[in-house]
This record gives C-alpha cells, structure tokens and sequence, in this order.
C-alpha cells in the first residue's frame, strides 16, 4: 500500500456520538453501531485540491491540530459554500508530500457534483455529514 492522502466523507447519527457534550464540529469520535452505523458518502484518493478547501474550513471554525485524521462537520451552509467555491474554480492545489499531483481531473467535477447530492440528502434525512482524511 503505497503512502497517500485518502480522503473520506461520511454521514452518520448525531446522537451516536461517544461525548455528547463535546464540540461536534471538529475532532469528534464517531461510535458506530449495528443500530447507528456510518455511511461512507465519498472516498477520494490525493484530490488535495479538495482536501485544502476541508482544511482551510477545519481552521475557520477553530481547528488548531495538524489536519490529518481530524474531522470537520459540514453544515448546508459549508456544502453551499464548497460548490460556490468549486464552480468559480477556487478550490487549489494543496501541496503535502504525499498529496499527489497539482492536477485537476475531469472526475474530480462527477465526484463533488455527486458527493453534494448525496450529503444534502443526508443532512434532509437529519443525520450529520463529515469529512475525514488520513495522509
């Protein structure tokens, strides 16, 4: 398995999660359950274009960790704000050692496209939509 930035999003319960009275938006423990499980919405694999924009969020509400193995909670608001932020071409290559390439692929566009759908469906549903990474 060769080193790399591996990208996840994800919607789950809000009310599994293992400290209620934590900070929800940033850095929590999700506890899945056969009741409550998470739903994987989204893998990408070094599209730090997109991992820079998380990361860049991650810091605006508060963040102070290295973001890697952290996760950020997204509101409508943030998914609104991504695909504004996606479609005036905003979204930039992030630089990291295992990151990849600066290129944007025409898969990346299907990818946010189809990732927006799907984790504003969830955020209807009530459940809560997050992004995680590991590098």
């Amino acid at each position: 398995n060769i080193m790399g930035l591996d990208m996840y999003a994800f919607s789950f319960e809000p009310s599994k999660l293992k400290d209620p009275n934590a900070q929800i938006n940033l850095d929590f423990v999700r506890e899945d359950g056969e009741e409550h499980p998470a739903i994987e919405l989204a893998y990408w694999r070094k599209f730090n274009h997109l991992h820079g924009w998380m990361e860049r969020l991650y810091e605006k509400k508060g963040g102070e960790d290295v973001f890697n193995c952290k996760t950020v909670r997204l509101t409508e608001e943030d998914l609104d704000q991504l695909e504004a932020d996606w479609k005036a071409g905003k979204l930039t290559a992030t630089e990291g050692f295992f990151f990849g390439s600066d290129e944007w692929y025409p898969e990346y566009d299907e990818e946010i496209a189809k990732f927006l759908m799907d984790a504003r469906a969830q955020l209807a549903e009530g459940k809560g939509v997050f992004y995680d990474s590991w590098w």
